[in-house]
Protein backbone atom coordinates (compact mmCIF):
# COMPACT_ATOMS: atom_id res chain seq x y z
CA UNK A 1 0.00 0.00 0.00
CA UNK A 2 0.80 3.01 -0.86
CA UNK A 3 1.99 5.99 1.36
CA UNK A 4 0.56 9.23 0.96
CA UNK A 5 3.56 11.00 0.30
CA UNK A 6 3.96 8.80 -2.84
CA UNK A 7 1.28 9.18 -4.45
CA UNK A 8 -0.96 12.68 -3.73
CA UNK A 9 -2.81 15.27 -5.83
CA UNK A 10 -2.19 18.39 -6.55
CA UNK A 11 -4.17 21.48 -5.90
CA UNK A 12 -4.66 22.25 -9.17
CA UNK A 13 -6.77 19.06 -9.86
CA UNK A 14 -8.63 19.53 -6.72
CA UNK A 15 -9.56 23.17 -7.99
CA UNK A 16 -10.96 21.67 -11.58
CA UNK A 17 -13.17 18.90 -10.10
CA UNK A 18 -14.63 21.52 -7.34
CA UNK A 19 -14.82 24.01 -10.09
CA UNK A 20 -16.21 21.33 -12.67
CA UNK A 21 -19.25 20.41 -10.34
CA UNK A 22 -19.95 24.14 -9.35
CA UNK A 23 -20.44 24.75 -13.00
CA UNK A 24 -22.86 22.07 -13.77
CA UNK A 25 -25.00 22.90 -10.60
CA UNK A 26 -26.45 25.75 -9.22
CA UNK A 27 -26.54 24.35 -5.49
CA UNK A 28 -24.30 25.64 -3.18
CA UNK A 29 -24.24 23.93 -0.05
CA UNK A 30 -22.43 24.36 3.13
CA UNK A 31 -23.25 21.19 4.57
CA UNK A 32 -21.88 17.70 2.82
CA UNK A 33 -22.66 14.16 4.39
CA UNK A 34 -20.54 10.96 3.99
CA UNK A 35 -23.71 8.31 3.90
CA UNK A 36 -21.84 4.96 5.12
CA UNK A 37 -21.99 1.27 4.03
CA UNK A 38 -25.84 0.60 3.10
CA UNK A 39 -26.44 3.90 4.62
CA UNK A 40 -26.69 6.08 1.43
CA UNK A 41 -30.41 6.54 1.23
CA UNK A 42 -30.38 9.62 3.32
CA UNK A 43 -29.35 11.34 -0.17
CA UNK A 44 -32.73 9.69 -1.69
CA UNK A 45 -34.37 12.20 0.66
CA UNK A 46 -32.98 15.17 -0.93
CA UNK A 47 -35.38 17.86 -3.02
CA UNK A 48 -34.32 19.58 -6.15
CA UNK A 49 -31.68 17.23 -6.63
CA UNK A 50 -28.49 17.07 -9.29
CA UNK A 51 -26.65 13.60 -9.23
CA UNK A 52 -22.86 13.15 -10.53
CA UNK A 53 -21.78 9.81 -10.88
CA UNK A 54 -18.30 9.19 -9.55
CA UNK A 55 -17.03 8.20 -13.15
CA UNK A 56 -18.50 11.14 -14.64
CA UNK A 57 -16.39 13.78 -11.68
CA UNK A 58 -12.97 14.69 -13.64
CA UNK A 59 -10.34 13.41 -11.10
CA UNK A 60 -12.78 11.58 -8.95
CA UNK A 61 -12.46 8.48 -7.39
CA UNK A 62 -14.84 4.98 -8.25
CA UNK A 63 -16.54 3.21 -5.10
CA UNK A 64 -16.27 -0.42 -5.80
CA UNK A 65 -18.03 -1.90 -1.88
CA UNK A 66 -21.63 -2.95 -2.53
CA UNK A 67 -24.13 -1.47 -1.05
CA UNK A 68 -22.53 2.16 -2.00
CA UNK A 69 -24.46 3.52 -5.27
CA UNK A 70 -20.97 5.68 -6.42
CA UNK A 71 -22.84 9.15 -6.88
CA UNK A 72 -22.46 12.76 -5.57
CA UNK A 73 -25.86 14.35 -4.84
CA UNK A 74 -26.70 18.07 -4.33
CA UNK A 75 -30.01 19.11 -3.32
CA UNK A 76 -32.02 20.41 -0.50
CA UNK A 77 -33.28 18.63 2.69
CA UNK A 78 -36.01 20.90 4.33
CA UNK A 79 -34.54 23.76 2.27
CA UNK A 80 -31.35 23.10 3.10
CA UNK A 81 -28.81 23.19 0.18
CA UNK A 82 -26.21 20.58 1.50
CA UNK A 83 -24.48 17.56 -0.97
CA UNK A 84 -24.58 13.94 -0.16
CA UNK A 85 -21.58 11.00 -1.04
CA UNK A 86 -23.43 7.82 -1.50
CA UNK A 87 -20.23 5.38 -1.42
CA UNK A 88 -17.31 6.41 0.35
CA UNK A 89 -13.52 4.75 -0.56
CA UNK A 90 -11.84 2.71 1.78
CA UNK A 91 -8.14 0.80 2.30
CA UNK A 92 -9.71 -2.05 1.60
CA UNK A 93 -10.45 -1.80 -1.93
CA UNK A 94 -6.64 -0.79 -2.79
CA UNK A 95 -6.76 3.23 -2.74
CA UNK A 96 -4.20 4.91 -0.98
CA UNK A 97 -4.86 7.10 1.47
CA UNK A 98 -5.02 10.54 -0.93
CA UNK A 99 -7.58 8.67 -3.00
CA UNK A 100 -9.62 8.02 0.49
CA UNK A 101 -9.63 11.17 1.49
CA UNK A 102 -9.95 12.96 -1.93
CA UNK A 103 -13.64 14.30 -1.73
CA UNK A 104 -13.15 16.41 1.25
CA UNK A 105 -10.97 18.90 -0.20
CA UNK A 106 -13.12 18.82 -3.10
CA UNK A 107 -15.57 19.82 -0.43
CA UNK A 108 -13.79 22.75 1.15
CA UNK A 109 -12.98 24.20 -2.21
CA UNK A 110 -17.23 23.66 -2.58
CA UNK A 111 -17.53 26.34 0.38
CA UNK A 112 -18.21 23.43 2.99
CA UNK A 113 -18.22 24.49 6.52
CA UNK A 114 -19.78 21.13 8.08
CA UNK A 115 -19.02 17.56 7.44
CA UNK A 116 -21.39 14.97 8.75
CA UNK A 117 -20.38 11.27 8.17
CA UNK A 118 -21.79 8.14 9.24
CA UNK A 119 -20.36 4.97 9.35
CA UNK A 120 -21.56 1.07 10.27
CA UNK A 121 -19.28 0.08 13.05
CA UNK A 122 -19.05 -3.05 15.42
CA UNK A 123 -19.45 -2.34 19.36
CA UNK A 124 -16.88 -2.82 21.44
CA UNK A 125 -18.43 -1.06 24.58
CA UNK A 126 -20.39 -4.14 26.28
CA UNK A 127 -23.07 -1.37 27.22
CA UNK A 128 -23.59 -0.71 23.57
CA UNK A 129 -26.27 -2.59 21.82
CA UNK A 130 -27.11 -3.67 18.32
CA UNK A 131 -28.98 -0.88 16.44
CA UNK A 132 -27.74 1.83 19.00
CA UNK A 133 -26.59 5.25 17.11
CA UNK A 134 -23.04 6.50 18.54
CA UNK A 135 -22.15 10.25 18.57
CA UNK A 136 -18.78 9.95 17.24
CA UNK A 137 -16.78 12.06 20.52
CA UNK A 138 -12.89 10.96 19.17
CA UNK A 139 -11.35 8.62 17.28
CA UNK A 140 -7.96 6.15 17.10
CA UNK A 141 -6.21 5.99 14.01
CA UNK A 142 -4.48 3.15 13.51
CA UNK A 143 -3.24 3.43 10.35
CA UNK A 144 -1.97 6.76 11.57
CA UNK A 145 0.37 5.14 13.75
CA UNK A 146 1.45 2.99 10.98
CA UNK A 147 2.39 6.37 8.89
CA UNK A 148 -0.64 6.28 6.91
CA UNK A 149 -1.83 9.58 7.53
CA UNK A 150 -3.56 11.73 4.90
CA UNK A 151 -1.29 14.78 6.16
CA UNK A 152 2.26 13.33 5.19
CA UNK A 153 3.99 14.56 2.62
CA UNK A 154 3.81 18.27 1.27
CA UNK A 155 1.40 20.60 3.10
CA UNK A 156 -0.57 22.68 1.06
CA UNK A 157 -0.94 25.81 3.17
CA UNK A 158 -4.15 26.69 0.73
CA UNK A 159 -5.63 23.96 3.05
CA UNK A 160 -4.37 24.13 6.25
CA UNK A 161 -1.44 24.46 8.33
CA UNK A 162 1.33 21.97 9.05
CA UNK A 163 0.51 20.68 12.56
CA UNK A 164 -3.50 20.97 12.96
CA UNK A 165 -5.12 20.43 15.98
CA UNK A 166 -6.80 16.95 16.70
CA UNK A 167 -7.98 17.64 20.12
CA UNK A 168 -11.38 19.04 18.63
CA UNK A 169 -11.81 17.10 16.13
CA UNK A 170 -15.58 16.07 15.95
CA UNK A 171 -17.76 19.37 17.19
CA UNK A 172 -18.88 19.35 20.77
CA UNK A 173 -21.64 21.76 20.01
CA UNK A 174 -23.26 19.66 17.54
CA UNK A 175 -22.65 16.39 19.90
CA UNK A 176 -24.74 18.65 22.39
CA UNK A 177 -27.34 19.72 20.27
CA UNK A 178 -28.12 15.76 19.08
CA UNK A 179 -28.42 14.81 23.12
CA UNK A 180 -30.63 17.58 23.81
CA UNK A 181 -32.82 16.93 21.12
CA UNK A 182 -33.17 13.43 21.58
CA UNK A 183 -33.53 13.73 25.32
CA UNK A 184 -36.43 16.17 24.35
CA UNK A 185 -38.08 13.60 22.52
CA UNK A 186 -37.71 10.75 25.01
CA UNK A 187 -35.20 9.06 22.25
CA UNK A 188 -32.25 8.91 24.38
CA UNK A 189 -32.40 5.32 24.99
CA UNK A 190 -30.70 4.07 21.86
CA UNK A 191 -28.26 7.24 21.67
CA UNK A 192 -24.87 6.31 23.03
CA UNK A 193 -21.18 8.29 22.77
CA UNK A 194 -17.98 7.14 22.41
CA UNK A 195 -14.81 6.61 20.81
CA UNK A 196 -14.63 5.19 17.22
CA UNK A 197 -11.29 3.10 16.30
CA UNK A 198 -10.67 2.46 12.34
CA UNK A 199 -8.65 -0.05 11.50
CA UNK A 200 -7.50 -0.57 7.87
CA UNK A 201 -9.29 -4.30 6.73
CA UNK A 202 -10.42 -5.46 5.18
CA UNK A 203 -10.10 -8.66 7.54
CA UNK A 204 -12.51 -8.29 10.46
CA UNK A 205 -11.18 -7.94 14.04
CA UNK A 206 -9.91 -11.24 16.32
CA UNK A 207 -10.91 -11.69 19.56
CA UNK A 208 -7.34 -10.45 20.66
CA UNK A 209 -7.54 -7.58 18.71
CA UNK A 210 -10.72 -6.47 19.85
CA UNK A 211 -9.30 -6.84 23.73
CA UNK A 212 -6.61 -4.54 22.48
CA UNK A 213 -8.88 -2.30 21.20
CA UNK A 214 -11.15 -2.09 24.05
CA UNK A 215 -8.25 -1.71 26.47
CA UNK A 216 -6.70 1.49 24.54
CA UNK A 217 -10.62 2.99 25.14
CA UNK A 218 -12.33 2.64 21.57
CA UNK A 219 -16.24 1.60 22.09
CA UNK A 220 -17.00 0.72 18.00
CA UNK A 221 -14.90 -0.52 15.12
CA UNK A 222 -14.70 0.22 11.87
CA UNK A 223 -13.00 0.86 8.02
CA UNK A 224 -13.81 3.99 7.05
CA UNK A 225 -14.26 7.81 8.41
CA UNK A 226 -11.11 9.07 10.33
CA UNK A 227 -9.09 10.20 7.00
CA UNK A 228 -11.64 12.17 5.76
CA UNK A 229 -12.13 13.63 9.36
CA UNK A 230 -8.62 14.40 9.39
CA UNK A 231 -9.32 16.92 6.09
CA UNK A 232 -11.61 17.81 6.89
CA UNK A 233 -10.30 18.82 10.24
CA UNK A 234 -6.96 20.71 8.39
CA UNK A 235 -9.21 22.36 6.23
CA UNK A 236 -10.83 23.87 9.17
CA UNK A 237 -14.31 22.14 8.33
CA UNK A 238 -16.38 21.23 11.34
CA UNK A 239 -17.30 17.36 11.71
CA UNK A 240 -19.96 15.94 13.04
CA UNK A 241 -19.99 11.96 13.31
CA UNK A 242 -22.13 9.28 13.64
CA UNK A 243 -21.91 5.40 13.24
CA UNK A 244 -24.81 3.23 13.56
CA UNK A 245 -23.85 0.10 16.31
CA UNK A 246 -24.89 -2.69 13.52
CA UNK A 247 -23.66 -6.06 15.49
CA UNK A 248 -21.33 -6.60 18.83
CA UNK A 249 -17.76 -7.86 18.50
CA UNK A 250 -16.64 -11.24 20.03
CA UNK A 251 -14.60 -10.93 22.75
CA UNK A 252 -15.18 -14.56 24.99
CA UNK A 253 -13.23 -17.63 23.14
CA UNK A 254 -16.01 -19.60 24.74
CA UNK A 255 -18.98 -17.53 22.84
CA UNK A 256 -20.87 -18.72 20.53
CA UNK A 257 -22.96 -15.72 19.41
CA UNK A 258 -23.66 -14.81 16.21
CA UNK A 259 -25.13 -11.72 14.27
CA UNK A 260 -29.15 -12.53 14.84
CA UNK A 261 -31.27 -11.01 12.02
CA UNK A 262 -34.50 -11.49 13.14
CA UNK A 263 -33.80 -9.34 16.33
CA UNK A 264 -31.43 -6.75 14.44
CA UNK A 265 -34.86 -6.36 11.95
CA UNK A 266 -36.96 -6.21 15.57
CA UNK A 267 -34.90 -3.30 16.78
CA UNK A 268 -35.57 -1.60 13.42
CA UNK A 269 -39.41 -1.95 13.76
CA UNK A 270 -39.04 -0.52 17.52
CA UNK A 271 -37.23 2.64 16.61
CA UNK A 272 -39.92 3.65 13.92
CA UNK A 273 -42.25 6.06 15.82
CA UNK A 274 -38.63 7.18 17.33
CA UNK A 275 -37.39 8.44 14.16
CA UNK A 276 -40.79 10.12 12.91
CA UNK A 277 -40.55 12.38 16.13
CA UNK A 278 -37.03 13.25 15.28
CA UNK A 279 -38.01 13.98 11.24
CA UNK A 280 -41.16 16.08 12.50
CA UNK A 281 -38.91 18.04 15.18
CA UNK A 282 -36.09 18.78 12.48
CA UNK A 283 -39.10 20.97 10.64
CA UNK A 284 -40.03 23.07 13.63
CA UNK A 285 -36.58 24.29 14.99
CA UNK A 286 -35.88 27.55 12.68
CA UNK A 287 -38.77 28.79 14.10
CA UNK A 288 -37.17 28.26 18.06
CA UNK A 289 -33.90 30.19 17.24
CA UNK A 290 -32.72 33.40 18.55
CA UNK A 291 -31.79 37.16 16.95
CA UNK A 292 -28.51 38.86 16.32
CA UNK A 293 -25.01 37.34 16.76
CA UNK A 294 -26.15 34.38 19.09
CA UNK A 295 -28.73 34.30 16.45
CA UNK A 296 -26.10 33.91 14.11
CA UNK A 297 -24.71 30.62 15.38
CA UNK A 298 -27.84 29.12 16.28
CA UNK A 299 -29.12 29.64 12.48
CA UNK A 300 -25.91 27.66 11.74
CA UNK A 301 -26.71 24.73 14.10
CA UNK A 302 -30.67 25.05 12.87
CA UNK A 303 -29.48 24.16 9.73
CA UNK A 304 -26.69 21.08 10.48
CA UNK A 305 -29.52 19.82 13.04
CA UNK A 306 -32.15 19.58 10.49
CA UNK A 307 -29.90 17.35 8.54
CA UNK A 308 -28.09 15.06 11.09
CA UNK A 309 -31.65 14.68 12.43
CA UNK A 310 -32.69 12.99 9.20
CA UNK A 311 -29.16 11.38 9.35
CA UNK A 312 -30.47 9.79 12.47
CA UNK A 313 -33.52 8.51 10.65
CA UNK A 314 -31.70 7.15 7.54
CA UNK A 315 -29.07 5.27 9.55
CA UNK A 316 -32.02 3.33 10.95
CA UNK A 317 -34.33 3.15 7.73
CA UNK A 318 -30.62 2.05 6.33
CA UNK A 319 -30.32 -0.42 8.96
CA UNK A 320 -32.53 -3.21 7.48
CA UNK A 321 -30.52 -3.28 4.18
CA UNK A 322 -27.21 -3.14 6.20
CA UNK A 323 -28.42 -6.11 8.58
CA UNK A 324 -28.98 -8.14 5.30
CA UNK A 325 -25.42 -7.91 4.15
CA UNK A 326 -24.82 -8.65 7.74
CA UNK A 327 -26.87 -12.24 6.87
CA UNK A 328 -24.50 -13.00 4.33
CA UNK A 329 -21.25 -11.91 5.39
CA UNK A 330 -20.70 -14.29 8.79
CA UNK A 331 -22.41 -11.88 10.70
CA UNK A 332 -20.18 -9.20 9.85
CA UNK A 333 -20.10 -6.34 8.06
CA UNK A 334 -18.31 -3.82 5.36
CA UNK A 335 -18.12 -1.07 7.74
Amino acid sequence: MSTSSECSYSYEEYKETADWLLANTDIRPKVAIICGSGLGGLADLLENKKVFPYNKIPHFPHSTVQGHKGQLVFGELNGKQCVCMQGRFHFYEGHNIATVTYPVRVFFLLGIETLIVTNAAGGLNPKFNVGDIMLIKDHINMPGFAGQNPLCGHNEERFGVRFPCMSDAYDRDFARLARDTAQELGCDSFLQEGVYCMLAGPSYETIAECRVLQALGADAVGMSTVPEVVVARHCGIRVFGLSLITNKVVTDYDSTERANHEEVLETTRMRTEDLQKFARRGVSLKSEQGAGEEGLQNEEEEEVSVILIHSYTQLQIGFQSAQSLISTSGGKYAK
